[in-house]
């Protein structure tokens, strides 16, 4: 059985999840014992160095970073094709994921952050939230730009760029920033959720929330540490929260990738 390591919420699962679904591939979702600790003792680790979801195993494979996971499998079940035909174009849907990824993905953890782990509260949550609804606003309309048009951003069919997109407008969507009424992303926005493999993703994600009561204590306590790599860390620190950030070192309730060995 092929095992997908994820949480949820997580946007880069969430990817693996709708193109596992959309080519019909049974696999075990399972989330890691200890998520948010920095220590999974399972098996979350061995061919893991990194320690983040999604992780694919499959038998004796072991893969991780969620474009990676996309790659092998549409390499390994490239039925139905999730990339375009065209070079151009395959091009253009990865462009859109790695924005995605690196430029959107950021704003929605970041939000996280501030509304269901408290790292914020009064003035300084409202600038930060207030910068991020204008960043939120700027990738709609480049976005908009993107479809150009069309019907998806993957061009003619649904695929690799419209699952790249998705977790991220529903994210934002989740903290009040939607796409504007009556818009193009509005009217894609409503065509990729009436997709099974979509909406079945996202009913997770939104189920999942449900138990995130309780986190913003975890992580006062030292139990739940956040992972501020890369393009969060510059975010935050970009948006207003370099207190957040360095707060979060006294604390010791941050965490970064770890050490390979």
């Amino acid at each position: 059985m092929l095992i997908l390591y994820e949480h949820p919420l997580s946007p880069y699962a969430q990817k693996v999840k709708i193109s596992l679904r959309e080519k019909g591939i049974d696999f075990e979702a399972r989330l890691p014992a200890g998520i948010g600790s920095g220590d999974t003792p399972d098996d979350f680790m061995a061919g893991n160095p990194r320690g983040e979801v999604p992780f694919l195993r499959d038998g004796q494979a072991a893969i991780f970073d969620s474009t990676i996971i996309l790659e092998y499998i549409e390499d390994k079940w490239p039925t139905p094709p999730m990339l375009p035909e065209t070079p151009e174009n395959r091009a253009r849907a990865r462009l859109v994921e790695d924005v995605m990824d690196c430029h959107f993905e950021p704003i929605t953890w970041g939000l996280g952050e501030l509304n269901h782990f408290k790292r914020a509260s009064g003035e300084m949550k409202d600038r930060i939230e207030a910068r991020a609804g204008r960043q939120i606003t700027g990738l709609h309309k480049w976005l908009e730009r993107e479809l150009a048009g069309r019907d998806w951003f993957n061009g003619d069919r649904f695929g690799w760029g419209d699952l790249s997109v998705i977790p991220y407008v529903n994210g934002a969507a989740g903290f009040g920033f939607a796409p504007a009424p009556g818009s193009a992303l509005a009217a894609w926005h409503k065509r990729v959720m009436s997709r099974d493999s979509v909406a079945a993703t996202a009913h997770e994600a939104v189920e999942s929330v449900k138990g995130m009561q309780g986190v913003s204590d975890a992580v006062k306590s030292g139990l739940f540490k956040r992972e501020y790599r890369d393009h969060r860390l510059e975010w935050m620190i970009k948006s207003g929260g370099v207190d957040v950030v360095l707060k979060g070192l006294e604390k010791d309730n941050i965490r970064f990738t770890p050490d390979f060995s």
